[in-house]
């Protein structure tokens, strides 16, 4: 099932994330998945389910693994909670430079490739009979989406929840749940959103437990399984990871650290798959507490995450900011993106970073945030001259300068990003490697020339 809403700030986190702890507790195998780029709902997601975090993005990884890739993340489950994006037919930000329908990669075309129905959320503090309005024109903007139900949330009282389910009943729709409003119940956030649940384990834990026991008694969670138990089969074979890496099989073991802990916290789960099933052996390091890479390290990954949160952190541990620029400097292979562009700095507002690139970082009050069309201008570590894939950014920072004599990418608009080199990628775009296997198997060449010796 989706669970979407009619705009952001409707309630989709709390009752998605709920729904899958509510299932989980009653001893479902639950799968949790969310629309768009982003990471930090996934990580809540997947301490409600004890599985890991899966996103479902047409842009990132096209209309045709949309479904392959779900059904991946899905394996084993027995239901799985899709939480939207925005409000339900909101699309791509910049759909002028994407051909596609005007909600493209948005909840709606979501729940249309995957033919799920829908629980629209419905922040109800501020109507009463209006409600019907809403939801009813919800209902019949598009054929291809179906609205199964309703679950309110923000309701003030007894007498409240009654006129709204009166004016719903009027227009045919099942409401299957009525959430009071709980602010004891809310997760905490920052300038880019919630705050990640790696930063917070033992309080998300807590929070989402929570969250399990509001929703379980508020919604009527036999009618909500029986709306997925409804939904009709998922086309395709499930996504197989190890059918997407070319190229000659590893000649000998490789590790590929991959930074990780309370500053970067930002990954997809089929970044890891890729790598190893092409073979390497993927070992996980926290920058803020490690003082060393993993011994035999033969590539490295940074993702995006807060570093700006931790840069006096970052900062004081000299030593792996030493042995992060020590194996950059030898040709070791180094994919880096967003706060890991940050990290690679030579400083971060003033604080030392690992100075693998000559730049500057420092954050700012501007927030910058869409979709890219990208075309590699040279050949680098991820990507040969030419190269074209779409990407996401999201970040208040600004690196100086923005990118290096030859960038890493061009956008198809305006602009270009990035430090590139043969052993290097840095820049804020965020990519789903899923959506470009390529990716994964030059990175992982790269890897093996390295292990082997035979880098210049």
């Amino acid at each position: 099932m989706v669970v979407a809403a009619p705009a952001s700030g409707s309630g989709k986190t709390t009752v998605a994330t709920g729904l899958m702890a509510a299932l989980a507790a009653r001893g479902h195998r639950v799968s949790g998945h969310k629309v768009g780029p982003d990471y930090i709902d996934p990580g809540y997601h997947s301490v409600a389910t004890g599985r890991p975090p899966r996103n479902l993005d047409p842009v990132l990884c096209g209309e045709d693994r949309l479904a392959p890739l779900f059904r991946h993340g899905a394996t084993g489950a027995d239901i799985a909670v899709i939480e939207g994006v925005m409000g339900l037919f909101d699309g791509a930000s910049e759909p002028r430079h994407f051909q596609g329908p005007g909600d493209l990669a948005s909840t709606a075309h979501v729940a249309q490739l995957l033919g799920a129905p829908v629980i629209l959320v419905v922040d109800a503090a501020r109507t009463s009979r209006s409600v019907a309005a809403l939801v009813h024109g919800f209902q019949g903007f598009d054929s291809r989406v179906r609205v199964a139900g309703v679950v309110l949330n923000r309701v003030s009282s007894d007498r409240h929840e009654e006129l709204l389910r009166d004016a719903l009943d009027e227009v045919g729709v099942e409401v299957l749940g009525a959430i009071r409003r709980h602010a004891d119940v809310e997760t905490p956030s920052r300038h880019l959103g919630l705050i990640p649940a790696a930063e917070r384990a033992t309080a998300a834990r807590g929070a989402v437990d929570a969250l399990g026991t509001l929703v379980a008694g508020a919604c009527d969670l036999d009618a909500i399984t029986a709306i997925a138990r409804g939904a009709g089969p998922v086309p395709g074979e499930p996504w197989n990871p190890e059918t997407e890496i070319t190229g000659p099989a590893t000649p000998r073991p490789v590790r590929v650290a991959v930074a990780g802990g309370p500053a970067f916290t930002f990954g997809y789960t089929e970044q890891t798959e890729l790598l190893r099933a092409g073979g390497a052996e993927v070992v996980p390091f926290d920058p803020l507490r490690d003082e060393s890479l993993p011994a035999d390290t033969h590539g490295l990954v940074i993702g995006g995450g807060f570093p700006e949160v931790h840069a006096g952190e970052l900062s004081a541990n000299a030593a792996l900011r030493a042995a992060v620029a020590d194996l950059a400097s030898r040709g070791g292979p180094v994919a880096a993106e967003c706060a890991g562009l940050l990290y690679l700095a030579r400083h971060l507002d003033g604080a030392p970073m690992c100075g693998v690139l000559p730049a500057e970082a420092r954050m700012t009050r501007h927030l910058t945030l869409g979709y890219r069309s990208a075309v590699a201008v040279r050949d680098s570590v991820l990507a040969p001259t030419g190269l074209r894939v779409n990407g996401h950014e999201f970040h208040r920072t600004a690196v100086t300068p923005a990118h290096g004599h030859t960038p890493a990418w061009q956008w198809k608009t305006a602009g270009a990003d990035g430090f590139a080199s043969a052993n290097l990628n840095a820049s804020y775009l965020h990519l789903h490697w899923a959506g470009a296997p390529a990716i994964a198997t030059r990175f992982l060449d790269s890897v093996r020339e390295f292990a082997s010796g035979n880098h210049t």
